[in-house]
Parts: structure tokens; sequence; C-alpha cells
């Protein structure tokens, strides 16, 4: 059967799942057995548990036959077959391909775009293994110890949650640093870190023309020359991950350059170039691969067309269940893990950019909600933050927790007659029933009214493979929330008003009188 592509609401199985009469009462029908019972293995060592949604067995046929009727599986291939998916730049959609094939080869133009990120993956590993072994120094001869990422949006986000992810896990080969905020003050930070003769920037921006990120660049590479160290060369410190169109591609201004391509989004893009050069010089090309095993994992695993199989497609069906029947507006994103602490600001950027979108594929106006605004914190610190209004405030938040059964570095004391570990996963069970059940007062300040519902993604330990699977678990999960309502999740046109204005202002040629007042007001000039 050909792929339709339908609004949400122009689909049978959507007016069934609209018939949801009442939603299950967590408090009643939260058991053990339903909690063991409804889990998917998710990749990696992970598991989804989500018996703390609303579903009931009925709404979770419905939303089997909404990812039915909406072909979402099939669209999937779609994409990983090399089809126009990105209708907006009329694009492919490939990043999936950075971690491996699931079919037919992807040409485009006569090259297999799966052997082109082979390829690129190697050039790195064969860049990294000389930078470790000294073969590769800085102008002044001395050996790289540093590696710092110049870039914004996707070209930080992913890659810097990835690196803080892991790196106490392992024994980094070099340190890094990422500057992304045009702020001088974010540029002026890292640099009084760091020692310009061992330090290797890498300057990440696939048309090589974004303003942030050129903007820090020349700030950086001008305060190095202008310490006046003597055989110092900003050329030999400065590589690229940009695409082979751009004026970084074989400029004189970097020591070398790794490629993308515009078929991969800034926000899909972390395990491409983008996130390898970065990991695999300060945690080691090994790891990085690893990260790919797992994000590989997922993605085949995403394949399977029945939702209490697929973990990501089970999330994206929950996630529409939430927005759309319960209408819920907001995401919260817990991850009990200290390591995950900037992994909810990489998935604010995937999800919000990716579907945040009043529109269809066709820019047709949509009658219905799309994405959540979502937003988050490591546990146990969002409970002293931001839990009084999860628990007690006028809006239900739909929660998504994170969870590992052991610590990365197994460095843990026994006091009170538990480790801190221990303590720490007490907490995220407690709060999860918490949420669910509630519990009555009569004083109504004290009263916890419960039905507040969660999913759990929970691991043994939060290791590389694993957080490639939980990567992947989150782009693949965005995809088919797109599918399902039906818009583009590949373009961003949201991001381009305020960039125009803000070249209309420093270019003098804004007519605009309520731009010109702001900007006088924060002394543009």
């Amino acid at each position: 059967m050909p792929i339709q592509w339908n609004n949400l609401d122009q689909t049978k199985s959507y007016a069934l799942l609209r018939q949801t009469d009442s939603l299950i009462n967590l408090k009643d029908d939260l058991t053990a057995d339903r909690i063991h019972s409804w889990s998917i293995p998710a990749g990696g060592s992970l598991n989804y548990y989500y018996g703390a949604s609303m579903l009931s067995e009925t709404d979770l046929d419905r939303l089997q036959a909404l990812a039915d009727e909406q072909q979402l599986i099939e669209k999937y291939r779609a994409v990983l077959s090399g089809e126009i998916i990105n209708t907006g730049e009329n694009r492919q959609v490939l990043h999936h391909l950075t971690r491996g094939e699931l079919g037919d080869a992807v040409v485009v133009e006569g090259e297999n775009l799966h052997n082109f990120y082979l390829e690129q993956h190697q050039r790195v590993r064969d860049f990294v293994d000389k930078v470790h072994s000294g073969i590769i120094k800085g102008s002044t001869g001395k050996q790289f110890d540093t590696a710092v990422q110049i870039g914004i949006g996707g070209s930080d986000l992913g890659p810097r949650a990835l690196y803080q992810a892991l790196k106490q896990s392992l024994t980094p080969k070099m340190k890094a640093f990422f500057v992304s905020n045009v702020d001088p003050d974010d540029a002026a930070g890292v640099i009084s870190q760091i020692d310009p003769e061992t330090t290797l920037f890498i300057l990440v921006s696939k048309s090589g023309t974004t303003q942030e990120t050129l903007a820090n660049k020349n700030l950086i590479m001008g305060r190095m020359q202008a310490l006046g160290i003597p055989g110092y060369k900003s050329s030999k410190h400065l590589v690229a991950v940009t695409s082979k169109t751009s004026p970084l591609a074989g400029s004189p201004d970097v020591l070398d350059a790794f490629y993308i391509d515009d078929f991969i989004g800034g926000r899909f893009s972390s395990t491409s170039a983008v996130g390898d050069v970065i990991l695999s010089l300060t945690l080691s090309s090994r790891v990085f691969e690893q990260l790919l095993e797992g994000a590989h994992e997922v993605d085949q695993r995403a394949l399977n067309p029945e939702i209490r199989h697929n973990a990501p497609l089970m999330d994206a069906m929950i996630a529409v269940f939430n927005r759309n029947i319960v209408k819920l507006s907001t995401t919260a994103i817990l991850p009990y893990s200290q390591a995950l602490s900037r992994f909810p600001a990489h998935l604010q950027q995937l999800d919000m950019e990716s579907n945040g979108k009043g529109v269809n594929r066709r820019g047709e106006p949509l009658s219905y909600p799309t994405a959540p605004v979502l937003f988050g914190d490591s546990g146990t610190n969002s409970q002293h933050s931001f839990y009084q209004l999860l628990h007690q405030g006028s809006d239900i938040v739909a929660l998504q927790f994170i969870g590992f059964r052991h610590s990365q570095r197994a460095e843990d004391f026994r006091f009170d007659g538990s480790s801190s570990q221990t303590k720490l996963n007490a907490n995220l069970a407690s709060q999860i029933v918490a949420f669910a059940k509630g519990r009555g007062n009569t004083n109504l300040n004290k009263n916890f009214d419960g039905s507040r519902p969660s999913t759990l993604l929970v691991g043994d330990r939060l290791d590389a493979k694993t957080m490639g699977a939980l990567l992947a678990h989150y782009e693949n999960k965005v995809m088919f929330q797109g599918f399902c309502w039906n818009i583009n999740s590949f373009d961003q046109e949201g991001v381009q008003l305020g960039k125009n204005l803000t070249n209309d202002l420093l270019a003098g040629s804004s007519q605009d009188s309520s731009l010109a007042a702001y900007a006088a007001i924060l002394g543009v000039r």
C-alpha cells in the first residue's frame, strides 16, 4: 500500500481513540503485575516501563491501530531507503546511516552515503590516533591535551551531553571544553582554563557561516594570536566539521576538515563527525564506536511494527495520547543520574525544534496540538526544585524518568543501612509511586491527588553503548511522533526570523522602529 500522509484528525483510529471516556485510576490500577508486565526491552541494558501511564488495554489496542493507520513503520522504512522525507528543504533524512545500514544502500548522486559516513569516521579515527600518539602536534611543538568544540545548537547540545554523560566513567585522553553562546563571557571562561599551545579547537558549522559560531571562532583565535606566543599559528590548532561545499572545506585556516552533509540535521548529528571528533579525541574512538553500536541496536529494534515490542514507538504513541487525548501540554525529563544533567537540554532541542510545528508537511494549519513544552533536570536535585508543582500544581505534567541500577564509577559508601546509589534509586521508585497514587489528607495543603502519569527507562549502568541506545531511543521517538502528527520534523524555519532581524540590525538595514528602540535600550550601535 502506498504511503499516505494524513493529518492525525483525518484517521479513523484517532476518532476511535478520542472515545476514551475515562482514564485508568493509577491509585488502584498501578499493581506490581502491571508494572512488571508493561515493559519492553529498549536496547543495550535498557528496559522501558510504561505501567504508570494512563493507558488501558483498550487504549493500547487503539494506539496500535493508529500507528498502523498512520503507517509509522512504513514511513521509517522510507527514511532508511533514502526517500525525500524533509519536505521543507527537499532532502533525505539519513542520520541513521551514521551508525549502520538497515536496508538497501542509499545512493545520492552516485555516492553510497553509508560508505561516506564510514569514510569520515575512519578519517577521524586516523586523525585522533595521530594526535594521541603525538604525530600531530601544536604549532609550537607541544602535544595536544585539550579539545574545545566551538558550535551552537545541535553542534553543541548533543556532543556536550554525551561527553558529560561518559567522562566520569572513563579516563579521558584529553580534556574537553565547549563554547556555544555568542556572549563573550562564554568564550572568556574557557580561554581562562586552557593552554593555547596544547589546545585543539574544533569549529562545527555545516554551512560554515553560522553567525554565533564564527563570532566565537574569531574571538578565540584573535585572543590566541594576541598572546604573541613565538611560533604560534592558529591554523595548526583548528579543525573544522562542515560540509564539502562550505567555505571551511579546504580552507588554509584549518588544519583539517571532516565532513557532514545536508541530510543530517544538527539535532540528529551527534553520531556523525559532529560528535565523533570531540568524543573520540577526549574519550577514545572505541568509546564512540560503542555509542554507535548502542544507537544502531535501537534503530533496528524500532522497525518492529508492534508497539508492545518497540520501545521508541510505544513512547511516541504514549506521548501522542498524553498530548492529544489527555491534553497535557508539558513533559518533564527526569534522569536520576548526575551524568545526564545536560541530557534534558539536548532533548529540548531534539523534541521542540523537531515537532514544534503548527502546520503539516504540506504547510497547512493543524487543528490539534503537537509538541509539548519540554524541560527537566537530574534527580534528586530536581526534587528540591520544581517537584512541588509536579505533585500539587494546577497542571498535570507528563513525566519521563531515567535511572540505572548501578553507579558509573562504583565509588560508594554505606551509611544508615544503605549506599548512596540505593538511596538515589529509592527516591526514584518512591517518586513514581507518589505521583501515581498520591495520598489523601483532609488538609488540602497536604493532599496529593496522584494520577500523575510517568514512564521509566532503566538500565544496569550508564556506559557508552547504553548512552547510544538512550540517544537513539529519543531520536526515533521524536520521528514517530512527527509522522503521527503529519508534520515535518526535520527542518526548523522557526529559528530563522530572529536571525534575519539580527542580521538586518547589525548591517544597519532595518527600518523597524520597535527593533531600533530595543536595540537602543540594549546599547546596540
